[in-house]
């Protein structure tokens, strides 16, 4: 088997950011529906790799009706089942009993408040997030990272020197900031979960959106950056440019979908 031969026979695996990249920003995938089953089909992983609590990708896969492993927290920790249905967790970051007094800690040395998911009101998640009753609970059960409501564009930039001086990292999501673990990204969660299941040679479609993806997008065999209704981030422009990351022909679920159909399930048929 020659090299080429070697590579077209090596499995895909598909790992996905969630919000803006396979959701929309009211959380609809249905565009995406059709190509998750035609992956399901063909035994590819649909491997969801977001900034998303458990119990949220829980919700979803339920609703997606997917049995693959997922990444959480930012990659706090990797999550799956077993063949008999027993849940397994690899907790990468760090609790968020820690993170709490780093977050304070931030906010004073920048003389700007840092206002955490959870101590935001009701009418502040909805008008912020889209989220309300049982989905913001779900949002708000985070064990290895600390979302906070963003500061002010000139904090923004002190942000990620600050946190790592203390020991910690600060990323940034379409609409909130992220405290992890200094050592916490999506792309190492991906390179552990690899190496739990067995460390055999795959190829990784890596899609997303935002700052947070880039571990992510960096790890991938084929990155994808799906764009949303006002086109890609601009963090992504010179790699899109220079043709390291590929761009979707469309925003959100429908991006997603085709970006699926053309790179794997084409090659696949």
């Amino acid at each position: 088997m020659n090299k080429t031969e070697a590579l077209s026979s090596t499995p895909w695996w598909v790992v996905t950011d969630l919000d803006g990249t396979l959701m929309d920003h009211a959380y609809n995938w249905a565009p995406a529906r059709e190509a998750i089953r035609g992956l399901q089909l063909q035994g590819i992983p649909v491997i969801p790799c977001t900034s998303k609590t458990a119990e949220e990708v829980k919700s979803f896969r339920a609703a997606a009706g997917l049995k693959d492993p997922f990444i959480v927290e930012n990659g706090g920790a990797v999550h799956g089942e077993t063949s008999d249905g027993e849940l397994w967790e690899l907790a990468l970051g760090r609790p968020i009993a820690e993170l709490r007094p780093v977050l304070r800690e931030l906010a004073e040395l920048l003389s700007e408040p840092l206002q955490p998911i959870d101590a935001l009101s009701d009418q502040e998640a909805f008008d912020l997030l889209g989220l309300q009753g049982e989905a913001l609970q779900l949002a708000c059960t985070r064990r290895w990272s600390l979302p906070f409501v963003p500061p002010s564009a000139f904090a923004r930039q002190r942000l990620p020197d600050l946190a790592n001086r203390l020991g910690f990292a600060v990323v940034q999501g379409n609409r909130m900031s992220h405290l992890l673990g200094a050592e916490v990204s999506k792309g190492r969660a991906l390179e552990v979960l690899k190496q739990h299941r067995g460390g055999a040679p795959v190829r990784v479609l890596a899609l997303g959106d935002s700052p947070n993806d880039e571990p992510l997008l960096e790890a991938g065999d084929l990155s994808v950056v799906v764009p949303g209704s006002n086109g890609p981030h601009p963090v992504f422009a010179d790699a899109i440019a220079r043709g390291r990351y590929q761009l979707a022909p469309a925003c959100h679920a429908q991006g997603w979908a085709q970006a699926v159909f053309q790179y794997v399930l084409n090659e696949s048929c």
